[in-house]
């Protein structure tokens, strides 16, 4: 039994308006794939790990993955997925192949850029070839994935701490086909409403009952998996929006019930899903007074996971101007960092940070401080976090000092020349930061950055700040998402049942 695995995975962010090209993308191939990602906590992990487990052959085909941001350009897709139906053309006698795609990624052409990728491969290998897809807990999940892949496997946790046992669960389902043990069948229910990522936190209420019935449906015998996604309210797209999916052994009856009842669980808890966050002046001001150092102040406007710009200083700026100190602020801003590496290790320079990249995420901040620290940004991560990843590289890193030493009142710009998501604590602690010392910290991130922060938090505060992540949907006009214009509800759902959406 011979399987081949690989992935292209982007969270495209409709929003931005630069796109994602070729070049942004991380890719390893062949036995670069598996050394990479054989250690890691990421499904291709899971996918690797699965061999031994379950008794087939690595295939390595190849692993692309760029951070979030704009529409993945036509050249990206295109280069990345013929190359994927050409490795998989060359290869020996294939019995089945993993995928790895994120669920939330769209192209110039194509807002259904996953289903795509499906698409074509299915005209390569043909309807009967085993495939067994995964995806990121934030897929707007399409009818046509549903449709073209054997099996849909889908995150339970976010922040996502489970992608090596969905990677080991796919692996299970495909090995199980190919033995002739199951026949996979699978449905898709999506319930037209918006589920806020404020709100898709996966160990609180309201979804950790959510996904508590996930987990319950797949002790039943007839059902070989079952998944909710949260859905990705930064993408215009038809597909835009929360989905179960549940795969059976044979039982489509079963499927669209089970499907049906988790999308019910989630309508049920739509009057659950209201906000109210401070902006940014108020929870400034709350981080000041408060005594649970270090405050983390969450700039949901410039999710870097989300897709955003990673250089917005509303929160420095207001930081600055009530005379905060203490604090800690990470900025993709590769200008600052190149300035930092001409003045040296030392100096003292006056410059501005931040605010270059788009016009949504305010104006760059002159700021005067002591280079302390220049780094080559590479890190190691080797706890269970959020994006499976082991390495991390966000390029040329420069360390600002603002103000006098000791750590709990000097405050620290950390710049960065590729943006970074949030996702580790050895992003500060590998240029000689202890962030538990801090008053406060800033983070660019909704959700994910807890599984790392959490341990030294103090206190946390989300903050209603602008950008291209921004969690007010009121900030940006939807064209192409007909679920949050009360459009017809999927065939999927029983006529009339969601009759409001929300």
């Amino acid at each position: 039994m011979r399987i081949a695995v690989g992935g292209i995975m982007h969270e495209s962010n409709t929003f931005n308006h630069r796109p994602t090209p070729l070049e942004a993308f991380r890719v390893q191939r062949g036995d670069e794939l598996v050394s990479w990602w054989r250690d890691t906590p990421h499904e291709a992990g899971g996918f690797i790990a699965g061999a031994e487990r379950f008794g087939y052959e690595l295939f390595p085909t190849l692993m692309a993955q760029a951070t979030p941001g704009g529409t993945v350009t036509r050249e990206a897709l295109e280069g990345l997925t013929r190359e994927l139906l050409d490795r998989l053309a060359r290869a020996p006698q294939l019995d089945g192949l993993l995928l790895a795609l994120h669920g939330a990624m769209a192209s110039e052409l194509h807002s259904d850029a996953d289903g795509e990728v499906i698409r074509r491969l299915r005209e390569q290998v043909g309807a009967d070839f085993p495939l067994v897809v995964t995806h990121d807990f934030h897929a707007n999940v399409s009818q046509q994935v549903v449709e073209l892949s054997t099996a849909l496997i889908i995150y339970k946790s976010y922040p996502h701490l489970d992608h090596r046992e969905r990677g080991l669960q796919a692996a299970s389902v495909i090995a199980r086909t190919i033995k002739g043990e199951i026949k996979p069948v699978q449905a898709l229910v999506k319930p037209p409403m918006l589920l806020n990522i404020v709100h898709q936190n996966t160990n609180v209420p309201p979804m950790d009952r959510v996904m508590a019935a996930a987990r319950a449906l797949e002790k039943q015998p007839a059902i070989v998996a079952a998944s909710v996604a949260g859905g990705y309210q930064y993408a215009d797209v038809p597909e835009l929006g929360p989905a179960a999916v549940v795969v059976t052994d044979g039982a489509p009856a079963l499927a669209q019930q089970g499907a049906r009842q988790l999308a019910d669980r989630l309508w049920s808890i739509r009057e659950r899903l209201q906000f109210k966050l401070p902006d940014v002046a108020r929870a400034v001001r709350e981080a000041s007074a408060s005594d649970r150092a270090p405050v983390i102040l969450v700039d949901m406007g410039d999710n870097i996971g989300g897709g955003s710009s990673g250089d917005s200083t509303f929160i420095l700026h207001e930081l600055l101007r009530q005379g905060v100190t203490g604090w800690v602020v990470v900025l993709a801003d590769p200008e600052a960092v190149a300035a930092c590496a001409r003045a040296g290790v030392g100096a003292a320079l006056r410059l501005a940070v931040g605010g270059k990249r788009d016009s949504l995420h305010g104006q760059p901040v002159a700021v005067s401080g002591r280079v302390k620290c220049l780094h080559d940004g590479r890190y190691e991560e080797n706890e269970v976090r959020h994006d499976g990843q082991r390495y991390h590289d966000q390029g040329l890193t420069a360390l600002l000092e603002l103000g006098d030493p000791p750590a709990e009142r000097a405050s620290y710009l950390l710049l960065t020349s590729r943006r970074q998501t949030p996702f580790s604590l050895q992003q500060l602690l590998s240029v000689g930061l202890q962030p538990a010392r801090q008053r406060a910290l800033v983070v660019k991130a909704a959700i994910a950055y807890r599984a790392a922060y959490e341990t030294i938090a103090g206190a946390i505060i989300e903050i209603d700040s602008p950008g291209l992540t921004a969690v007010n949907p009121a900030r940006f006009r939807y064209r192409r998402a007909p679920a949050l214009w009360g459009l017809p509800a999927s065939a999927n759902t029983e006529e009339g049942k969601y009759d409001k959406p929300h």
